[in-house]
């Protein structure tokens, strides 16, 4: 008979993926902490006001190019990863098979619960549930098959996000045309986004803000889903950690470099074309800005993955002694899942405006203050629960409703 899980001692923890999340978790409070803006004019396809200038639209501009749909992707890259360390550390461990896929659905189904509740009570952009969603599918298709069935995943969804993103441009192109040139009459309206995500933060009714925050995630949650760059960045994920490219990333630098320096060419790359048209010099009307959703959300997933492998070379510098930056960063990467609900605790109640409603026009260098501030908070908080020796408490949650085990049992990274 077998148990779900390890109950001897575990190995060391890698530095790598830690580093990883630490950093990812600055970047994901920069791209959330604008949507909690309110009373700004927006256009369709950013949460960034169109109305900034001067220094605060060169932020803009440094954002869509460098964080903006490229946070999420690495999320969810490292998401994956950790899915294969957990199968692989219970399974050296001599845990049968079914038993370490029993814990993993479990714990995505408990990850669709954790990431609702977070919709419910402050974020309706969260994306644990959708991981989760994501990892339940993931792992009972392609948990046990072999890396080229994970590759062979891989290039078609890869190719089905293209085939989209070219199809979208392709459109959004020949409908404006089409507008400018009569041909349509004026059967396509020119103008913002029909409906405004944005407007959730100006709610200032608490009970009302919660149901209209969890219809937009439950349609959210499915919608990362079907575009596809999540499960691919996860499935890219579980194929790096099949070859430890994070676990030892001194014997991969050559790999790591390449990815790096290719992937963050590409995800900047794309990233620029959409900033020249948030910034009103590619000639692409703003009603039309949906036809490039998909070529920035490709070049997001190469972006993402680009900076994991940026963050492994790093941490190969740090190694053995990460120091004080190095340790801070580590003490947050162990706790990603806390530490990023606790950015919604500090910046719901703080810019919603059934809160103190201080998101009312703020300006987008100030929003990205606020952004690094909480970063901050939950870095000193993490330090604090690592020299107590103390997982973060959603860890510990989840692990909990996880795990049919004592609490000897070996620490798996979470939600990362």
């Amino acid at each position: 008979m077998t148990t779900d899980v390890n109950t001897t001692a575990a190995p060391p923890r890698a530095l790598a993926p830690d580093i990883a999340r630490g950093l990812m978790l600055l970047m994901i409070a920069l791209a959330n902490a604008p949507w909690y803006a309110f009373d700004v004019p927006r256009g369709v396809l950013f949460s960034h006001a169109t109305d900034a200038a001067g220094t605060d639209r060169v932020w803009q501009v440094i954002s869509i190019i460098a964080i903006d749909a490229r946070s999420y992707p690495l999320f969810a890259f490292l998401f994956g990863y950790g899915i294969w360390q957990l199968h692989r550390r219970q399974r050296a461990a001599g845990v049968d098979d079914r038993a370490v896929r029993r814990v993993l659905r479990r714990r995505h189904l408990w990850m669709i619960a954790f990431g609702a509740v977070h919709a419910l009570l402050l974020w309706y952009g969260d994306i644990v549930g959708a991981y989760g969603l994501v990892g339940l599918i993931v792992v009972a298709a392609l948990l046990g098959r072999s890396d080229r069935a994970l590759r062979i995943t891989a290039w078609v969804l890869a190719g089905l996000i293209a085939t989209g993103a070219v199809t979208s441009v392709v459109s959004a192109v020949t409908l404006q045309w089409l507008t400018q040139s009569g041909l349509l009459g004026s059967w396509m309206p020119v103008g913002d986004a029909p409906f405004d995500l944005f407007a959730v933060f100006a709610v200032d009714d608490y009970g009302v803000s919660m149901a209209v925050r969890l219809a937009f995630w439950a349609v959210s949650t499915v919608g990362q889903l079907v575009a596809l760059t999540v499960p691919l960045s996860v499935v890219l994920g579980m194929l790096a950690a099949r070859r430890g490219l994070l676990d030892a990333p001194q014997d991969h630098r050559r790999i790591l470099r390449g990815v790096a320096l290719g992937g963050i060419a590409v995800g900047w790359a794309g990233g620029a074309v959409t900033a020249l048209q948030f910034a009103g010099i590619l000639p692409l009307e703003t009603a039309f800005a949906w036809g490039l959703q998909g070529w920035h959300a490709l070049t997001g997933v190469a972006g993402g993955i680009g900076y994991a492998a940026a963050f492994g070379l790093l941490a190969v510098r740090m190694h053995p002694n990460p120091g004080l930056i190095g340790g801070a960063l580590q003490a947050v990467g162990k706790r990603s899942l806390s530490c990023y609900l606790a950015q919604s605790v500090i910046l719901a109640p703080l810019l919603s405006a059934w809160g103190l409603g201080l998101g009312y026009r703020l300006p987008p260098l100030m929003i990205a203050a606020i952004a690094v501030a909480t970063w901050l908070v939950t870095v000193v908080g993490a330090v604090v629960l690592e020299r107590a020796g103390k997982r973060g408490p959603a860890e510990s949650l989840l692990r909990r409703l996880s795990y049919r085990s004592t609490p000897e049992a070996t620490p798996i990274p979470v939600a990362g």
